[in-house]
């Protein structure tokens, strides 16, 4: 079996050369990277999920990248939800701001990335939530699939990972697997943010998408409604070139 973790890693950019430190810290010289040269730079989601529409798909989220950055936002999610904090205010996208950093999850949490605890299995689910939420609203079809592999063939993976991205691609979505994947209240956050983290829900296909995947894993709307704010925080613009957010 290969390892999930990498390809999660490449999948949401970590290994970005440059990439590091806070969620907005270079974002746009990262995200740029991964757009002109994604399968080079590591960013696999740029091609696996990205779209003609030009949808951003990991935003600013892909600074921490992969299973950290899943795992860090699920958690913030999940700690102000039980602290009985309200959402986090969705950010203006006209008005770019710094964000506080973010941090991988603690490692004594339910979310910890520590490889000792890290199941190979449930990562590889990470990865097809990603894909079935891409897939929600029908735009991964033949012809699009086919032009994704043809990228995929240049990122450098094993033949293994390969043909497992290729299988996600042409099969339908199991979305009785992928909820049975998570065995932990913590990993159904996961799986909820990964799926958030995919997509803008801007369609009704892909809305009821992630609300029927909120209903299946049994996540309070409370629940639901940070994770929600807490990605939407993380995937907000970034300040144009030259300006200085920080100042």
């Amino acid at each position: 079996m290969f390892d999930a973790k990498k390809l999660l890693d490449q999948f949401l950019g970590s290994e970005i050369p440059g990439a590091g430190g806070t969620v907005r810290d270079r974002a746009g010289q990262a995200i740029q990277m991964a757009k002109d040269n994604p399968w080079k730079a590591g960013a696999l989601a740029a091609v696996l999920l990205g779209t003609e529409t030009g949808r951003d798909v990991a935003g600013t989220a892909a600074k921490l990248g992969g299973l950290a950055a899943i795992a860090g936002l699920g958690y913030q999610a999940y700690k102000n939800y039980q602290a009985g904090k309200e959402p986090v205010a969705q950010p203006d996208p006209a008005q770019p701001q710094a964000q506080p950093e973010l941090l991988p999850p603690p490692a004594d949490s339910g979310f910890s990335t520590e490889p000792a605890v890290v199941r190979n299995d449930f990562v590889l689910f990470l990865v097809r939530a990603m894909i079935a939420a891409a897939r929600a609203d029908g735009h991964i079809d033949d012809t699009e699939r086919a032009r994704i592999m043809d990228k995929v063939k240049l990122a450098g993976l094993d033949a293994e990972a390969e043909q497992f991205l290729n299988d996600e691609l042409t099969k339908p979505t199991d979305l009785d697997a992928i909820v049975a994947a998570a065995q932990t209240e913590e990993e159904k956050v996961e799986l909820y943010t990964a799926s958030r983290l995919a997509i803008e829900p801007d369609s009704r296909a892909e809305r009821g998408y992630l609300d029927l995947l909120a209903g299946r894993l049994g996540l309070a709307d409370a629940l639901v409604d940070h994770i929600e704010a807490t990605v939407s925080a993380a995937k907000a613009p970034v300040a144009p070139t030259g300006s200085n957010p920080w100042a």
